[in-house]
């Protein structure tokens, strides 16, 4: 009898991580989907370079940004709660983004698919804290980072099959369809649990901290267009500075603080932190952009640039599975700072390439990214579970989640800003005697490969040399790409590559 009930326990252990694994393949997919519809939606709705970027970045900025409360509100009142609510929110608004017929409520809808995206995550992974225990609970977390990988890397060949044969709305359809099956067949089996211990929702720290983070990429988004010294762009990046001295001020006097803030005294937690961080500078960033580069201006249908992107994405299948294995023998923190490493040299490589070189010379340079890319990524999940007790799994939970989520939209905000200001500082010389406000436009739609829109916006301008324009500044922004790799590499290093001695607990070993 007891066998049986063992049994009947593991198989809804691995039901529930399944179900988990599934929610965490629909977000990333909505995330890169998202981003491959936009030249699409463009073509169809029109729209300014901003609002169209919002289509992306409104669900980034809501997910990340509300990890941490949602990790929270997890404990308090239930895992189990939190996450039906989340995924089925999460499959309702994909339906109603099916049948959106405007950029603007495009935008809102997938602002309120952030939140349920945030909701969803927090509370499964807290979940999965619950159901596994040492080696098997790093196994499982393994899993979820591979399956979220898996997500990121082919969501833009999947959005591109779908662009092709249905057009960009089957994409929300097929991300309602996943939602509901993890629905289905998660929730009736987990176990509802709470952390004892939680005291409720810290409100002051999770208001301003979404208003850091949404000042922050307001200003940001906005600046490629208005300029920099523009009054709200100014005001908005003095907003957010001012919120984020708030936020740390709250979370340093709050009895039961969303962000324990001494956590960052410890070493090996600050290094984990940077183990999304790096990622999304070496690779997050290109899965948006390359599709964005690929279909808008190299002229590739949405199916051939998703097939292009398979280079980059293959490894995710291969190489954390591997890494996880290496670990025996190879310190975590080691193989991830040399992850960063190969990661670096795939970028460098990539600048190399000049405009009008084959696209297929592209492949092997995007696979050694990939390469590089896969080896932090498939043990960042099992580092992180180390960082607290596992009473406060949500808060763990949402810490990570949210360096690796909110870090992801704020990065491609902030490059996609770069990509835009290299775009005009090459554009500035052969666009003497039009007006700036005009070339501004066309550097931001040129950045988020609307070449047809900013042939339109520079009519005097020939279409090769913007495109020209852009494919320089691809190249210098690869080379900032790579210097951060790097930088990413040697804080790991510095961090991470001591091993931890698994005789000690968690935090104390952190401390030692």
């Amino acid at each position: 009898m007891t066998s049986h009930i063992q049994a009947h326990t593991r198989r809804d252990s691995l039901v529930i991580l399944g179900a988990v694994c599934l929610s965490a393949l629909v977000l990333p997919l909505s995330f890169t989907g998202g981003a491959v519809a936009t030249p699409a939606i463009g073509r169809e709705f029109g729209g300014d370079p901003a609002g169209l970027a919002w289509i992306t970045n409104a669900f980034m900025l809501s997910f990340g940004s509300l990890l941490m409360a949602a990790g929270s509100l997890a404990d308090q009142f239930g895992r189990k709660r939190l996450f039906a609510f989340g995924i089925s929110l999460f499959s309702v608004v994909s339906l109603a983004l099916a049948a959106s017929p405007s950029v603007w409520m495009l935008d809102v809808l997938r602002a309120v698919q952030g939140v349920a995206a945030a909701a969803a995550l927090a509370s499964g992974t807290a979940a999965l804290a619950q159901e596994f225990d040492g080696p098997g609970r790093a196994r499982a977390f393994s899993m979820l980072g591979t399956t979220f990988g898996v997500g990121l890397a082919f969501g833009p060949l999947v959005a591109g099959g779908l662009i092709d044969l249905f057009g960009w709305r089957s994409i929300f359809v097929l991300t309602a369809v996943l939602g509901g099956l993890s629905l289905a067949f998660g929730v009736p089996r987990m176990r509802e649990t709470r952390d004892p211990g939680a005291q409720g929702l810290d409100w002051p720290g999770a208001l301003s901290f979404t208003a850091t983070l949404v000042l922050f990429t307001c200003a940001v988004i906005q600046a490629p267009e208005s300029g920099w010294l523009n009054p709200w762009v100014v005001l908005a990046l003095a907003g957010s500075a001012l919120c984020l001295a708030a936020f740390i001020k709250i979370e340093g006097r709050v009895a039961r603080p969303m962000l324990d803030l001494s956590l960052f005294r410890l070493g090996r937690f600050v290094g984990v932190q940077i183990l999304p961080i790096g990622t999304c500078f070496a690779y997050i960033v290109l899965v948006v952009m390359l599709p964005l580069r690929f279909v808008g201006v190299e002229g590739l249908s949405e199916i051939r640039a998703g097939l292009l992107m398979v280079a980059l994405s293959l490894p995710m299948l291969v190489v954390p599975i591997v890494v996880a294995t290496l670990t025996r023998w190879i310190s975590a923190g080691v193989l991830a700072g040399v992850g960063f490493l190969v990661a670096a040299a795939g970028l460098h490589w990539l600048s190399l390439f000049e405009a009008g070189d084959a696209l297929s010379a592209l492949v092997a340079p995007m696979a050694v990214i990939g390469v590089g890319a896969g080896m932090p990524w498939g043990l960042m999940d099992g580092l992180s579970v180390s960082v607290v007790p596992k009473e406060r799994a949500g808060m763990a939970a949402g810490i990570f989640n949210t360096a690796r989520v909110a870090g992801e939209g704020v990065t491609l905000a902030i490059v996609g800003a770069l990509l835009a200001g290299l775009v005009r500082s090459h554009l500035d010389a052969a666009a003497m005697g039009l007006p700036p406000a005009a070339v501004a436009e066309a550097a931001h739609r040129v950045a988020t490969g609307d070449l047809a829109h900013a042939v339109k916006t520079l009519p005097g301008m020939a279409p090769g040399v913007l495109a020209s324009s852009y494919a320089d500044a691809f190249q210098s922004l690869l080379h900032i790409l790579t210097a951060i790799t790097v930088l990413s590499a040697l804080v790991v290093f510095a961090f991470l590559a001591r091993p931890v001695r698994a005789a000690s607990p968690a935090l104390a070993d952190e401390q030692a």
